[in-house]
């Protein structure tokens, strides 16, 4: 791999907002991303509506919530591996993500066949 390991966490970053955009009308406020071993781990900021939060202050809403804000993720997910196919070469041999519906943050975890760290200048 010829980028560093920064510009490609930036990359992943830039890709997954804008998969946000597309995919699900809106994107968060802030993406971070960071290459550890064979996992590429993912924090959004700022996941849920005005709407969401106040919906989420029921036990039975926040858990309406999160259901529906998983199926959604979920139902995009294969776009989200082609994302990190394409930016790091590697396979996603799973995914794992959970939103806090308290601080309205997601985060999002692909696990790699390979150690991608070690494939960076």
């Amino acid at each position: 791999m010829k980028i560093s390991k920064g510009s490609c966490e930036a990359e992943i970053s830039k890709a997954i907002t804008q998969w946000e955009k597309d995919f699900l009308g809106r994107g968060s406020l802030s993406v971070k991303t960071d290459i550890l071993r064979d996992m590429i781990i993912v924090s959004l900021q700022g996941i849920l509506t005005p709407a969401e939060y106040t919906v989420c202050e029921t036990k039975e809403g926040l858990l309406t919530i999160k259901k529906t804000r998983s199926e959604l993720v979920e139902s995009g997910v294969e776009e989200l591996k082609k994302c990190i196919v394409t930016i790091t070469g590697e396979e996603v041999k799973s995914f794992h993500t959970d939103l806090s519906s308290r601080t309205g943050e997601r985060v999002m975890i692909f696990k790699l066949f390979n150690n991608v760290e070690n494939l960076f200048v």
